[in-house]
């Protein structure tokens, strides 16, 4: 492991005072609100998706192969390559958990080892999603294989090299920012743990 020697770089919690909040639309899976914020001499209005937040999952087999789900996502037009991820929508239900019956949801399957790798917000200037993204390692099927429906009928599952991954985000080839941040920290991770066992 490395020092933490920028242990001062974080994030700030601060509250503003919310002079108004309206609800503008209430979705199917997120809402959006309307704010104005007392902000130093004067108000800020924004508009912003109000979310559940989300899990998504780093799956390394035993040669450090990395799970990859391609999926149709409407918005994008495209069946973009990404991790198994999933909306924090079960009442009370931890971030682990989530991540746990995601898994076994979109891949069926289970792993023996679980670690947090990071949490990040996906677009802080529109929306309040936070995403944690867990480590998933001692893979085996799950008891049951789960019916899939929708845009996940079709799901193809492939297992890549982190470094092949890497690359090809560089590349441009994939532009899913869950699967390359996930990427990225993986691959950091193994890197200091390979250094820190040395």
């Amino acid at each position: 492991m490395t020092d933490d020697t920028a242990g001062w770089l974080r994030d700030e919690p601060v509250s503003f005072e919310v002079e108004q909040s309206d609800l503008v639309y209430s979705g199917h899976v997120w809402d959006v609100r309307h704010d104005t914020v007392r902000y130093g001499d004067g108000q800020i209005v924004r508009d912003y998706v109000q979310h559940t937040g989300a899990v998504a999952v780093v799956a390394l087999d035993d040669e450090g192969r990395m799970l990859v789900l391609q999926q149709y996502r409407h918005p994008i037009r495209a069946r973009d390559w990404e991790l198994p991820a999933g909306l924090l929508d079960v009442e009370g239900e931890p971030p682990a958990e989530t991540a746990k019956r995601e898994l076994a949801e979109e891949a069926d399957l289970v792993a023996a080892e679980w670690e947090p790798l990071l949490s990040f917000h996906t677009s802080p200037g529109g929306s309040d999603e936070t995403l944690h993204v867990f480590l998933a390692r001692g893979l085996s099927a799950a008891p049951q294989v789960h019916e899939r429906t929708e845009e996940e009928q079709d799901i193809r599952v492939e297992w890549v090299a982190v470094d092949d991954v890497i690359t090809a985000v560089l590349a441009g080839r994939v532009r899913n920012g869950v699967l390359a941040l996930g990427a990225f920290a993986a691959a950091e991770h193994l890197r200091r743990a390979g250094a820190a066992g040395r």
